[in-house]
């Protein structure tokens, strides 16, 4: 029987549930042929050596930092990926080609929707990453608007220092695609001003470890209604699954 390898492609990702969750599904399935593990790869660069030595992948998927950094070592992009400009899935084709695939915006949207209220118009993205790209496509395809927050000052986004009462009135969601507070390092949070935060507010965090961060903490103590990555986490994973077996 041949074997059909499967994994996670980042920096630093001794943390990451993916290999846990795979590797707990595959059993689920009968699927005795698939193994699942984490490729922690300190630069992007050594990506092409990394394939070349492992002819027995059949998909992997991508996270912090190389979401962006990797697609120029693919060969194709599907439709929204590109629309994107993130990559968090990558599909091995019959003919050996890698096409790169965005599942974290599916994640999203399908947890986020459950929460909605009419009044939850605007949204606020802490970051400006690959992850905090596919929020923001999510946001557009759900017709809620957005503005990204970011320590980097530009013309389209807004600086953490100018975040007052007025702009938690006028954003009604707040979503943290930053990796402060993943643990190992929990202490740290955006800084941003949660004392604006009301019941009329979605605090959502894309980590998942810790459940419950600094951000999701904070906010809740102003009555927000909180959400962590978890659930958009097993979304994602469960399209990654589909996209590599089409």
């Amino acid at each position: 029987m041949s074997r059909r390898r499967f994994g996670l492609v980042g920096r630093d990702i001794g943390h990451s549930f993916s290999a846990a969750y795979f590797t707990e599904r595959f059993a689920k399935d009968g699927a005795v042929d698939c193994s699942y593990e984490n490729f922690d790869l300190p630069d992007i660069a050594l990506f092409p050596a990394f394939i070349k030595e492992s002819p027995d992948l059949a998909g992997l998927n991508v996270t912090i930092p190389y979401k962006e950094q990797i697609i120029p070592y693919l060969d194709s992009l599907s439709r929204k990926a590109m629309q994107i400009g993130a990559v968090n899935v990558i599909r091995f084709t019959k003919k050996g080609k890698l096409k790169g695939y965005n599942s974290d915006y599916y994640g999203f949207e399908q947890s986020l929707q459950p929460l909605l209220q009419p009044h939850h118009k605007k949204a606020l993205i802490l970051g400006t990453g690959g992850a905090s790209k596919a929020v923001a496509f999510a946001l557009q395809q759900m017709g809620i608007l957005y503005a990204f927050v970011s320590r980097v000052p530009s013309a389209n986004t807004v600086a953490y220092e100018h975040l007052n009462a007025t702009t938690f009135d006028n954003y009604q969601i707040v979503i943290n695609c930053t990796p402060l507070g993943t643990s190992p390092n929990v202490d740290d949070f955006p800084p941003i001003p949660y004392q604006f935060f009301t019941d009329k507010h979605i605090a959502f965090d894309l980590i998942y470890n810790p459940e419950l961060t600094l951000f999701l903490k904070k906010a809740k103590e102003n009555r927000a209604t909180t959400q962590n990555g978890m659930d958009m986490l097993v979304y994602q994973a469960e399209k990654a699954w589909k996209i590599w077996n089409k």
